[in-house]
């Protein structure tokens, strides 16, 4: 269930620890882990004709600022990115503590590497909550359109990012669907140079972090490697994990070409919540794990080629995952196995005439995936959860989709210093389900249970598709210092395919609309200071009613503010990042578990505040010191908002002194105060439960970078 980390010495290496996955053998993972090899290096194989050919050949190979071009999105919107400095600056352990940078995010950590999202929103949970958020890399979404996981980030080498961009409010306009309520986008690690990174601290964590390169005339290579290891602070809550990037970038005739491979492995043992009015600051529960047994296998594969001439930009990419986790937080605790395959291609071509420049662009995508769940022995507790929660196969189905894609983006200069930009896409997902199992809520063997039924569904195979479009116009004023902009926009989400077709309670049919939400909003942008102000409403909300059936009649509004200062005062530099929003649900109904909500209601785990400030001082040329304060307001944990958790503050400090010119030392303390607070608080079965929080813990490390 859990491995230590490793360095591969090649792909092939990374192919041979993959963890097993449902119903395929050595041989077939062997040959899938071949195939994406055999990708990469046709991909680039085709360096050794540019190099016979008398073709004019450009300079300038597709560097890392040139993929600005996969995501450019005209001037407006609440786009904030952190960059590499401050992403080697925080030495992040989980993309929690880089998320803290961006007013109105927050990445609410797990057990280990595990996360859920809010962007301008609460933390969503569920099966579809991730399908709210598009998590790309290099601007081509990580996962197939229906087939998100709630943890995507763990996909992505964010150690090692050249830059994390964050959409704040929705997207779907020029990013696609799932950009509902935001985005986020990794700009992946292009190696120039080699380094060395390696530190170790608390609960045996270790981190070896490294990076080499290659020219061969106009053609370059580029490894970036990052692995931990932990024993975790909680009882039986470990976890290994690597990330591998391969990059090559050449000319083809007129041709700018970067080639990317990523790779993601993690190994994890979970932890549960603790129960109880507020266990986490209880001393011998906060460490314990009610679910030692738990744990989460899961890899994935990239590989992407962006192929770049002027300002036309095509990319093909293939996409494989599998995870296998034990959902240690369901009665009988049944394992889940997932996988997923995809291709796509994605094309943009930029353009200019006269006061008019913008974007037009074409997607298209193929997919494959399947989710098998079964449970080995019978469920423990009360007569009801033994008789409709029985062992064997809960799911056994595979679903094959396509999605094609319409897009543009322009911008009009409507006098001197006014600007005008629109954006739309049109997006049809279609889904072919295939039912592998027994149709209705029996058990496997074909019997009914008791008390009604059994809790699992498996509706007939069918096909499903969703038609949706998404819009974003804006006006945009440069000053002399800045800019000040105003826009109304538009996002959406297809349904998942869990939530379409894991149905619960005897639910045969699904009848379910695409989540759409519509969004205002008024900012001021300058180098230093950015700030908004937004309103916006979710209408087709998806839930799970009190029949346990999964609908799409929900309904929120929210109002909000955000800003964020970076401001450099000689050797000293102050960054802020705030924001103040109220979530309500804006309907009225009894959901699952008798729970009820109000419209008026506070929606639940949305704190109003949010935010963080640090303060740097280099008080030498080779001394660099980080003092950062992170609040979490003070948020409902119902939608009946009868429980809820104070919030907290966290002191952290960071460090680094430059021995020579080619090592640095660093270190940093998480929690200085010794805090005692959730990292997640939630309310369920009429308690109180939550992730604890992690005490004073120290890092030590080293960073070597010759012949800097």
């Amino acid at each position: 269930m859990y491995s230590e980390p490793f360095m591969p010495e090649s792909l092939t290496l990374v192919a041979q620890t993959l963890p097993p996955a449902p119903r395929q053998s050595l041989l077939e993972r062997s040959v899938l882990a071949a195939t994406f090899a055999l990708l990469f290096v046709l991909l680039s194989a085709a360096s050794a004709l540019a190099a016979e050919e008398d073709e004019p050949t450009i300079e300038e190979l597709l560097v890392s600022a040139d993929r600005s071009l996969l995501t450019r999105t005209g001037s407006l919107g609440s786009r904030q990115a952190v960059d590499a400095a401050a992403i080697e600056r925080a030495g992040a352990l989980h993309p929690n503590e880089l998320a803290v940078r961006v007013p109105g995010v927050w990445i609410s950590r797990g057990s280990g590497q595990e996360h859920l999202t809010a962007i301008r929103s609460a933390v969503l949970t569920g099966p579809g909550a991730c399908g709210a958020f598009a998590i790309l890399e290099d601007g081509v979404p990580i996962r197939p359109s229906g087939f998100c996981n709630v943890n995507n980030l763990f996909e992505l080498n964010t150690v090692q990012s050249q830059s994390l961009e964050f959409y704040r409010g929705p997207a779907s306009a020029v990013l696609g669907g799932n950009a509902l309520r935001g985005a986020i986008n990794s700009i992946s690690p292009v190696p120039e140079a080699t380094s060395l990174r390696v530190e170790a601290g608390a609960w045996d964590y270790y981190r070896v972090s490294a990076t080499a390169a290659a020219s061969f005339g106009e053609q370059s290579v580029g490894v970036a490697f990052h692995g931990d290891h932990s024993n975790g602070y909680r009882d039986a809550t470990g976890y290994g994990q690597q990330r591998l990037n391969l990059s090559h970038r050449m000319t083809v005739g007129d041709w700018s070409v970067l080639t990317t491979l990523s790779g993601s492995l993690l190994n994890q043992e979970t932890g549960g919540f603790v129960v109880g009015d507020d266990a986490y600051e209880v001393g011998g529960l906060r460490r314990s794990n009610p679910n030692p047994e738990a744990y989460r296998d899961a890899w994935s594969l990239r590989a992407a080629s962006h192929w770049q001439r002027g300002d036309l930009v095509i990319t093909p990419y293939l996409r494989r995952s599998r995870m296998a986790f034990l959902q240690h937080f369901l009665p009988g605790q049944p394992l889940e196995q997932n996988e997923q395959t995809s291709a796509g291609l994605l094309v943009r071509q930029g353009f200019e005439r006269g006061a008019l420049s913008g974007t037009l662009g074409l997607q298209l995508e193929w997919l494959r995936g399947s989710l098998f769940e079964d449970q080995d022995g019978p469920t423990v507790g009360s007569a009801f959860l033994v008789a409709t929660r029985p062992p064997g196969v809960h799911y056994d189905y595979d679903v094959d989709g396509q999605m094609g894609a319409l897009f543009y983006d322009l911008e009009w200069r409507i006098a001197d210093r006014w600007r005008a930009v629109h954006s739309a896409r049109v997006e049809q997902l279609r889904y072919d389900y295939d039912n592998n199992f027994l149709v209705g809520n029996t058990r496997a063997d074909g019997t009914n249970c008791g008390f009604g039924g059994c809790r699992y569904t498996r509706p007939a195979s069918r096909d499903d598709r969703f038609t949706d479009v998404a819009g974003r116009l804006g006006v945009l004023r440069e000053l002399d210092r800045g800019e000040l902009y105003a826009q109304i926009g538009s996002g959406f989400r297809a349904p998942q395919a869990t939530e379409l077709y894991r149905l619960q309670d005897g639910q045969l049919v699904t009848d379910l609309d695409s989540e759409r939400v519509l969004s205002f909003e008024l900012g001021y942008r300058s180098e230093r200071v950015t700030a908004a102000v937004f309103r916006q409403r979710t209408r087709d909300l998806i839930f799970r009613d009190a029949d346990g059936f999964n609908v799409s009649d929900g309904r929120t509004r929210a109002i909000g503010a955000e800003v964020s200062v970076a401001q450099p005062l000689g050797r000293h530099r102050l960054e802020l990042a705030a924001s103040y929003a109220r979530h309500e649900y804006d309907f009225d109904r009894v959901v699952s578990f008798g729970e009820r909500i109000e419209s008026g209601n506070a929606v639940d785990t949305a704190p109003r505040w949010l935010g963080s400030a640090r303060w740097g001082w280099q008080p030498g040329p080779r001394l660099d010191l980080e003092l950062e304060a992170v609040h979490v307001g003070s948020h409902e944990l119902n939608a009946s908002n009868t429980a809820s958790y104070p919030g907290h503050w966290l002191v952290n400090w960071r460090g680094s002194y430059q021995l020579t010119d080619s090592v640095k030392l660093f270190g940093r303390v998480h929690n200085l105060l010794d805090e005692r607070y959730a990292e997640r608080a939630d309310f369920a079965f009429g308690r109180e439960r939550y992730f604890p929080g992690r005490p004073r813990q120290l890092y030590l490390g080293i960073d070597w970078r010759p012949g800097s």
